[in-house]
């Protein structure tokens, strides 16, 4: 998440940038053809090419929309895991007593279950990270490079060192015993069933609140398979690639139905055709390229929701219902980019 208000100069040509260079070139190719070499057949009507632009403006825009819906629902999600997290702390906090058992006996009961529970937090922000072969990191030749790059400069890789060895002791002690589980985040939750009848049995847990845990644990089943669903089905692919394939017919046509109306105007203006050119084509890469990276909101770029801050968060507020000192800090934006 790209956390100030407005995007810099700077960021933005090294997002779209480098495009400039190709439209550059190709305006000026079909300018010094038509004008110095006289191929002035070259000139097609504006209209058809204004039509076929209109066209791509709308189909774009739709993507866009789409993009941003696939986002939203993301950040929702994340949202609900929010709120149940602090519910679960609260219940384990309020729910797990024994007059049988020492004040420190349920203390180190109420820990396990909420240091596990953010155990499972970190997991399955890990395992929602892992590319899938439709994200831009996962692109083959120069392209994926060029991802993976930015994926470690203006990504993650801002943010590899957020938990400590403590923390891991603390909060990965089960997940040693998953290491064959295909989904280490789903069965973290089953352990934390199983430990809630563990509790009843022993006299800590009354039935009626062991059941009132035992939703909470569902709706954490509810949210993860909302993200995993996100994840793991792409926006369809007949939308995202012919929105690629209309925005390079139009940028195709474009010098050759401006460049014949320039050259109406006389003089020099003919070559206008490259600035204009170049804008115009600019803008409409950029249109596809925003709806194009928002459609992945856990690919591990500037443009995934900030999975990682609100971990933390969690941990923050659980950490402090079990009345502990040594809180980690929250998660601080770097260079802008909060994840």
């Amino acid at each position: 998440m790209i956390a100030r208000k407005n995007t810099s100069f700077i960021g933005i040509m090294y997002f779209a940038g480098h495009h400039l260079i190709w439209l550059g070139l190709y305006m000026g190719l079909i300018t010094v053809l038509y004008k110095v070499a006289g191929w002035t057949k070259l000139s097609i009507p504006w209209l058809p090419v204004s039509l076929i632009g209109t066209a791509v403006a709308f189909y774009l825009g739709f993507k866009s929309s789409q993009s941003y819906d696939r986002t939203w629902e993301a950040r929702k999600i994340w949202g609900a895991i929010v709120n149940s997290s602090r519910s679960w702390g609260s219940l384990v906090n309020a729910y797990i007593s024994n007059s049988n058992q020492t004040p420190a006996e349920i203390h180190a009961i109420k820990s396990r279950l909420i240091y596990r529970h953010i155990g499972w937090l970190y997991t399955l922000r890990e395992q929602l990270l892992v590319p899938t072969p439709w994200e831009h990191v996962s692109l083959k030749g120069q392209f994926g490079k060029v991802n993976v790059q930015r994926r470690e400069k203006f990504g993650v890789g801002l943010f590899t060192d957020y938990l400590t060895e403590r923390q891991k002791r603390r909060y990965f002690a089960d997940v040693e015993q998953l290491n064959g589980a295909v989904n280490k985040a789903t069965q973290i939750i089953r352990i934390q069933a199983q430990d809630l009848a563990a509790q009843e049995e022993n006299g800590n847990l009354a039935v009626l609140k062991h059941i009132e845990m035992q939703k909470i644990l569902n709706c954490f089943y509810d949210e993860q398979g909302k993200a995993e669903r996100i994840k793991r089905f792409p926006f369809p692919r007949q939308y995202a690639n012919m929105s690629f394939i209309f925005t390079c017919i139009f940028i195709f046509l474009l010098p050759f139905g401006i460049v014949g109306e320039f050259a109406k105007l006389g003089g020099f203006s003919v070559w206008l055709t490259i600035p204009v050119g170049m804008l115009a084509g600019w803008i409409y890469i950029v249109m596809e390229l925003v709806g194009d990276y928002s459609e992945n909101p856990f690919e591990g770029l500037s443009t995934d929701i900030p999975m990682l801050s609100m971990c933390r968060t969690i941990e923050i507020d659980l950490l402090q219902m079990l009345g502990e000192t040594e809180i980690p800090a929250p998660i601080q934006a770097k260079h802008d980019i909060l994840l």
